[in-house]
């Protein structure tokens, strides 16, 4: 666990699981959310997405080596929940190679982490092209929960102005639709993904890159997002919108050399 920048809570307890803490510190004083208890059918790991919660803040950590230095290196999360509480920790797994000639248009895989130091979801995103003119080969990301075990897609859609996705599951039946803005670039304003229906017709959810001052936005490709959806969904499928979210950052928001560009200043 230490690997992962954050102390485990202790494991001397049957099943894995400790008994629940209130706002239990780690060594930098972070404070995460109790560990729930197991739940029959879902995914280990995932019990914490079911407990009443129907947002997730994911804050990208800030790295003094890449501001320094202008090199690529592995993204860090942190996932929380409404309370400020840490729910989960990410990492990016990827080589110097890959993150600095790729770009953002990189294949990666992110491993989400639980307070037990457990990975308990991966992301897997493949190298694919990254242009709207090329139709046949377009984004797309797996979701697994737990690593090994597919529990649904994110699929990118061909349109012409807007950034369109598929959340699927894991059959790859459609369950629902994310629509951006036509323009992905703005100034002092959160800038929303609308999650719908799979008719488009009613709202469901929203993943929001949330403006975070004009340094930052300009010097830094760090970014905060919120991720809002029922509580009743299918916990699986909240894996899933999370995973959509960190494809959305890595898509239109991980371009740190063109700081007019994220800034929003043409």
């Amino acid at each position: 666990a230490g690997n992962y920048g954050f102390q485990a809570q202790p494991m001397g307890f049957p099943g894995g699981f400790a008994p629940p803490v209130q706002n239990q510190p780690t060594v930098d004083g972070t404070i995460w959310m109790p560990i729930p208890p197991s739940i029959p059918n879902c995914p280990p790991g995932l019990e914490y997405l079911t407990q009443q919660i129907d947002q997730v803040l994911i804050h990208q950590q800030l790295e003094l080596l890449e501001i320094v230095t202008g090199f690529e290196t592995s993204n860090k999360y942190e996932l929380k929940n409404a309370l400020g509480q840490r729910v989960y920790f990410a990492t990016e797994d990827t080589d110097f190679l890959t993150r600095n000639c790729c770009g953002p248009s990189r294949p990666f895989t992110i491993r989400i982490i639980d307070n037990l130091g457990r990975e308990v979801i991966t992301l897997q995103r493949p190298l694919r092209c990254s242009s709207c003119c090329c139709p046949c080969c377009l984004q797309e990301l797996e979701v697994q929960a737990p690593p090994g075990t597919t529990v649904g897609y994110v699929v990118q859609n061909w349109h012409a102005c807007l950034p369109k996705f598929t959340i699927q599951d894991e059959k790859k039946m459609d369950i629902l639709k994310i629509i951006g803005p036509c323009f992905v670039c703005r100034c002092c304003e959160d800038i929303n993904f609308e999650v719908k229906s799979v008719d488009e017709t009613c709202d469901v959810g929203r993943i929001s890159k949330q403006w975070t001052g004009l340094v930052r936005e300009m010097f830094t490709d760090a970014d905060n997002f919120g991720i809002s959806f029922p509580m009743d969904l299918d916990v699986k499928m909240k894996a899933v919108m999370i995973g959509a979210c960190f494809l959305i950052d890595f898509m239109f928001f991980e371009h740190s050399g063109n700081k007019h560009q994220r800034a929003g200043v043409w």
